[in-house]
């Protein structure tokens, strides 16, 4: 897989770091972090990541509320984004039908499986 830097986006820092520790050891790619989405406009406005994993429940700003910040940026417009959710299905999934993300990926993931299923998702 070639380089690519990625934004991961969630409250559990447990789940942060595994997501980056697979990105990073089984994919290869730079892996950017933060705990918030308000910290994910930030951090993607400063560092402009090649794509976002980004999880739908969060306190404060929540996944949905972050799509919508990011696409109101022309900088940070056009980064590709993909939903980490344990809701999956159902009511959940109306919270960002209505979004422009590139899909959505199941908690828990397989972290030797999670660079293949993004890299898949964005046609990298």
């Amino acid at each position: 897989m070639s380089s690519h830097r990625v934004l991961v986006v969630d409250d559990d820092d447990m789940l942060r770091e595994v997501a980056k520790v697979s990105l990073e050891m089984v994919g290869g790619w730079q892996v950017l972090t933060a705990g918030s989405g308000a910290e994910a406009c930030a951090v993607a406005l400063r560092d402009q990541p090649d794509a976002l994993l980004l999880d739908v429940m969060m306190p404060g700003m929540d996944g949905p509320s972050t799509v919508v910040a990011l696409r109101e940026d022309p900088a940070t417009r056009d980064i590709p984004i993909v939903f980490l959710t344990a809701k999956v299905g159902g009511e959940g999934h109306q919270l960002w039908e209505h979004l422009e993300v590139s899909g959505v990926i199941p908690k828990p993931f397989d972290p030797m499986t999670l660079p293949a299923e993004v890299a898949r998702l964005l046609g990298w």
